[in-house]
């Protein structure tokens, strides 16, 4: 029996995850990962880390991030309290969804994981009072692969659902792409 439905999205690869719950007048249990079940929807790595994030106010933008080869890295999203629009960006230069978005609401509610192939960048919302995430990446983070995308870029036109209430400076500082981005080698 799987725990997991998975549903093929608009950009190649990108994948929404719906995990059942297994329930009594307790709560529930819910599967996180299991890579022989993820393997079909296109996760073939081990983990390599797993990180957990907190942002508490309603409206704040995190990302678009992503690796650099030779360190670029899958990962699977899930968001563990409150609700997050979830944003993928295809950045395959061979792709023909190259540069275009897809997002999903993931929230605490729904048990639904966003799985994101090598090659797309990665951000959110927060919908809620605060929300907190889980990541799971096939690739330990390297700091000198490290890159981002703007996330009020004009060439995205990312549709965000509310007022961005806040965004770090990094990632407001990202350059705007240019013309001649070729997006990212696999």
């Amino acid at each position: 029996m799987s725990r997991f439905d998975v549903s093929p999205l608009s950009l190649n690869g990108l994948a929404l995850i719906a995990r059942s719950r297994i329930g009594d007048n307790r709560g529930f249990l819910s599967r996180m990962f299991c890579a022989d079940e993820l393997a079909a929807a296109g996760w073939r790595k081990p983990i390599a880390q797993i990180n957990h994030t907190l942002t508490t106010k309603q409206g704040a933008v995190r990302g678009m991030h992503f690796q650099l080869q030779p360190h670029a890295e899958m990962k699977l999203v899930s968001c563990l309290r409150g609700e997050v629009w979830d944003v993928a960006v295809d950045l395959r230069p061979s792709s023909p969804t190259f540069l275009q978005w897809h997002a999903e609401r993931l929230s605490a509610d729904n048990g639904h994981a966003l799985l994101i192939p090598e090659g797309f960048a990665h951000g959110f919302q927060v919908l809620s009072e605060g929300a907190e995430l889980l990541y799971c990446h096939s690739a330990h983070f390297q700091p000198q692969a490290e890159a981002g995308l703007n996330p009020l870029d004009p060439r995205l036109a990312i549709a965000w659902p509310l007022p961005i209430a806040e965004m770090s400076d990094r990632d407001s500082n990202h350059p705007l792409l240019t013309p001649s981005f070729s997006g990212v080698l696999l």
